[in-house]
């Protein structure tokens, strides 16, 4: 579990690095028009649902475990 926190976090931290050198521009004109909201939202939509999938499949993969 650590190590899939510190991946996470790396991926992460080297993503923002590579966003901060191109897409400048993009980012900008989104801001400008208020549509990056949307895409925040977007993004946290499907993330929290991702979330909520795995915790489900982990929920039923306990169960069948348990079962056995």
């Amino acid at each position: 579990m650590k190590k899939l926190a510190l991946f996470i976090v790396t991926f992460i931290s080297s993503i923002t690095v590579f966003a901060q050198n191109n897409g400048i521009e993009m980012a900008d004109k989104l801001r400008e028009s208020g549509k990056i909201y949307v895409v925040v939202a977007v993004m946290l939509l499907l993330f929290t649902a991702f979330i909520l999938y795995l915790f489900s499949i982990d929920k039923r993969l306990k169960k069948v475990e348990k079962g056995s």
